[in-house]
């Protein structure tokens, strides 16, 4: 439970420093959709000041909070880009196999 608090208290505070105009977000919808049509997002997805789940961890926690920030993003990860990927894959899988004939790219 403290960690749902935690993360979105991170989340309010990366929100208003948006809003704020003291964080910019370093990508456009453009460099999304630039880097998933060369098939390199991992530049984008994987770096951690870019990618889309709020970015807990920053020198500013106190050490405790740093690892609750870690577990939270490896969480997040896992959840969101490679489970994800992996059921993507599946079903991508199950398509080409129930339609051999059929060209979907």
């Amino acid at each position: 439970f403290s960690q749902v608090i935690f993360a979105l208290n991170q989340t309010l505070l990366q929100q208003e420093s948006l809003r704020a105009g003291s964080l910019q977000i370093p990508y456009t919808t453009e460099d999304l959709i630039k880097h998933y049509n060369c098939g390199d997002l991992n530049s984008i997805i994987f770096n951690h000041d870019t990618s889309q789940v709020p970015n807990f961890i920053n020198a500013t926690l106190p050490p405790q909070e740093r690892v609750t920030a870690q577990e939270i993003d490896n969480y997040f990860r896992q959840e969101l880009i490679y489970k994800r990927n992996e059921r993507m894959g599946k079903r991508v899988r199950g398509l080409l196999e129930e339609y051999p004939e059929k060209s979907f790219f």
